[in-house]
This record gives structure tokens, C-alpha cells and sequence, in this order.
């Protein structure tokens, strides 16, 4: 036993970050999304009850693991249609002494967590249900988390979820990666499930941690699975690039004391030249695709923003033009307030504060961005630039009591104070 962390606190720490593993393996068991939830559950009360007394394992997501399939065999077993399959994957694991330390197989982890994406985005669900689901299962977020990034109100989420379980398994959906025509079709889907995972990770909603690399890391295992899956997709290597350029500046995206730096103030030294190699050969995968298909989509021009961005040696090298044309292309493929007020940001630095906040402002009665934190944090930098202080300091308070993670809501209310 090693740690000498609280065993309550390690419990829940390592179960935020495994549950995806824990649900996605028990999953390949019982062929049941809800009832693997369930069962990864009960394999936290279990540590819950044990890991105070025992102490934390040396392999605390292995134990988890061991103890949810043990639940899983059990549940197979009082099943007699899954007698064979009782056979088949419950051999080595009742051989085994209780509780021992499996090591994880990283291919198989990477299957079961692919086919439990695109089971959480099967065609029988609404495409608002299978993202909410599957960023439940696979990111591990909470139902608070889900609403904050599709912009969605909370009890709408939490139905959404309920129901999209209740459906997979009275439809009885198969476990499975599909093939073909049925791969193609929930592919979209699947595709905005990985990025909003990665989105969460690299700038957490809620809490107070300002990145969860785990979520991260996941969302860019599968985005490259998927890409290996799918070599004449241009959306699936556009994906992949763009979220290996993200993650190539986490390093330098946190202060010594985990605090946000902004990308205006972070040193381009920490950024990791090997993922924006990733990045840059992804894109060329992703523009080479689309060259036979037709124009780019929606992440391959994210991608090639954030490709800007990469080849600026310094912030004030930035192409902001290029970037701006890019956001209004982006904005004509998916029209959304939120890429708008990306555009807007663009066009401040391309043409001048003025330009942006005319377009921030035309977006002040868009429903959507209702309660949406970043709108005053922009405006607030627009006023600061134009020297309309007292105005930007409202906007930064503003901003600040909607923003719900922690360390965010400090730098807003540290730029308010320096207004």
C-alpha cells in the first residue's frame, strides 16, 4: 500500500479519471451501458468501504477495474443467455486472486473506449443525447458540466442521459465498432463528443483545476484511433490536428501555482514541438482529403487556425488577418454565436479594437450566450483596450460571478482589479 493521501479524497480523485476505463470495459461484459455505469459505481462504494482500512492500492484504477468485472461476472452469471459468454471472459478473472493488480492493456483499453463512443452515439439516439451520454460516460463529466459546454440548461441534460440509456438497452444496441454506411452516419457525432472532451480538459468548466489532462489525453488517443480507423476522413485528421496543436501549449497554459496564463503572455518556449509536428502532419492528412471530397470542414479550418498560431514565433508575429478570414469561413460552415465571438476577437487584433467590439456587441441578445462568461470577459478586454476602464472593470466582474471554475474566476477578477 502506498499513498499518503486521505483514502477518500484518492478514491474519488482516481475514480473521476478511470470511470471512463471502468464503464467502457464492464460495458464489453454485460453489453450495457447503464447497468456498466452502475456497476463501475459499485466498485467505488466498494473502495469506499475497503481502502479506509486496507489503505490505497499501488494500483488504485487496477483494483477498480478488477472489482466492477467481478460485478460483471456475477451479473453474467445469474444470466443463463450469457452463459457462454460467462465462459469465454470469466475463466482468468475467477482464477485470479481477489483484487489483484491487473495491468491495463493499452490497445484494449483503446477498443473498449471506441466502442463505447460510438455506442453512446448510435443512430436510434438524437444527436443532443448521444454527446450529453457519451460525455457522461467517456469524459466522466458531471450533468452540471455537460450543460455548461452545449450551452444547454441542467435538467435537460439530466433527462437526456436517462433517456439515451433507457434506449440503447431496450433497443438492445450491440457493444461494437460498426462498419460502413453505419460508421459514416454517427461519425459527426462521435467527432463532436471527442472534441468536447478535449475542450473540457483543456479549460475546465467547473472546479478548481484550470486543465484535467486526463480528459485531454483521452480525447486525443481516440482522435488518433479514429484517425487510423478512417485514413480518407479529412473531419477525422482535421480533429486529430486540431486537438494535438491545442495540447501542444498545456504546458505553458498554467503559473507555478496551477493559475492561468493567457495565450498573449505564455512562453512559446514550453510549447510541444512534437505534438505541433502531429498537428502540422494531420493537417496536411486532413487538406490532402479534402482536396479530393471538396472544402474544408468545421475542424480542419479549428485546425489551421491553430496552425497560426503554432508558426507565430512570437504573439505579436500572429497573422490575425489569416485568422480572422479563417473564422469567417468557419463562420459559414457552422454558424454559431460562440465562433462569432471568436471572429470577433480575430478581427480586434487584425483591425483594431473598434471592429471587435462592434461585433461583440451585436451578439449581446443571442439567447445562447445567455450566461455565457466569456462574452463580458471579451467585451471587458475590447473596453480595456480602448482605454474605457471603468466600463471594462464591470465587464470583468461580470464575467467573473458567471464563471463557475475557480481558478478562471480569480484572473477575471485579477483584470478587473487592474482596470
Amino acid at each position: 500500500m502506498a499513498s499518503d493521501e486521505h483514502p477518500r479524497q484518492a478514491i474519488e480523485t482516481v475514480f473521476r479519471m478511470e470511470s471512463p476505463r471502468l464503464i467502457a470495459g464492464v460495458a464489453r461484459i454485460v453489453r450495457d451501458v447503464g447497468i456498466a455505469e452502475e456497476l463501475a459505481q459499485d466498485a467505488l462504494v466498494a473502495a469506499l468501504e475497503q481502502w479506509p482500512e486496507q489503505g490505497v492500492p499501488d494500483n488504485p484504477g487496477a483494483w477498480l477495474m478488477t472489482a466492477a468485472k467481478r460485478r460483471a461476472i456475477d451479473l453474467v452469471r445469474r444470466r443463463e443467455r450469457y452463459a457462454r459468454k460467462l465462459a469465454e471472459v470469466g475463466r482468468d478473472l475467477e482464477s485470479a486472486p481477489p483484487h489483484v493488480d491487473e495491468p491495463a492493456d493499452p490497445d484494449a483499453i483503446d477498443d473498449d473506449l471506441l466502442r463505447l463512443v460510438f455506442t453512446a452515439c448510435h443512430p436510434v439516439l438524437s444527436a443532443e443525447a448521444r454527446v450529453a451520454l457519451t460525455l457522461r460516460l467517456l469524459g466522466g463529466l458531471t450533468t452540471a458540466e455537460i450543460a455548461r459546454a452545449m450551452l444547454t440548461p441542467e435538467p435537460t441534460v439530466a433527462q437526456r442521459i436517462v433517456r439515451a440509456k433507457r434506449t440503447l438497452a431496450t433497443k438492445g444496441v450491440a457493444f461494437e465498432v460498426p462498419y460502413g454506411p453505419d460508421r459514416e452516419d454517427r461519425l459527426g457525432s462521435v467527432l463532436e463528443v471527442i472534441y468536447l472532451i478535449f475542450n473540457e480538459g483543456y479549460a475546465a468548466t467547473a472546479g478548481d483545476d484550470w486543465l484535467r489532462p486526463a480528459l485531454c489525453e483521452d480525447a486525443l488517443r481516440l482522435a488518433r484511433v479514429l484517425a487510423g480507423l478512417m485514413p480518407k476522413e479529412s473531419e477525422v485528421h482535421g480533429l486529430a490536428a486540431l486537438l494535438e496543436l491545442q495540447a501542444s501549449r498545456s504546458a505553458a497554459r498554467t503559473g507555478p501555482a496551477g493559475e492561468p496564463v493567457l495565450l498573449a503572455e505564455q512562453s512559446r518556449a514550453r510549447w510541444n514541438q512534437m505534438l505541433i509536428r502531429r498537428g502540422f502532419a494531420a493537417l496536411t492528412r486532413a487538406q490532402a482529403a479534402a482536396a479530393v471530397a471538396g472544402a474544408l470542414g468545421p475542424y480542419a479550418l479549428q485546425a489551421a487556425i491553430a496552425a497560426c498560431h503554432a508558426h507565430a514565433h512570437t504573439y505579436e508575429e500572429t497573422d490575425w488577418q489569416q485568422i480572422a478570414a479563417l473564422y469567417g469561413l468557419l463562420a459559414a460552415r457552422v454558424p454559431s454565436p460562440v465562433v462569432e465571438l471568436n471572429r470577433a476577437v480575430a478581427v480586434s487584433r487584425a483591425e483594431g479594437p473598434e471592429a471587435g467590439l462592434a461585433l461583440v456587441d451585436a451578439l449581446g441578445a443571442e439567447p445562447a450566450l445567455k450566461g455565457y462568461h466569456l462574452l463580458p470577459s471579451v467585451r471587458g478586454d475590447l473596453l480595456a483596450r480602448l482605454g474605457r476602464s471603468a466600463e471594462a472593470r464591470a465587464e470583468f466582474e461580470r464575467a467573473a460571478s458567471l464563471a463557475r471554475n475557480g481558478r478562471e474566476r480569480e484572473l477575471l477578477l485579477a483584470r478587473a482589479a487592474d482596470c
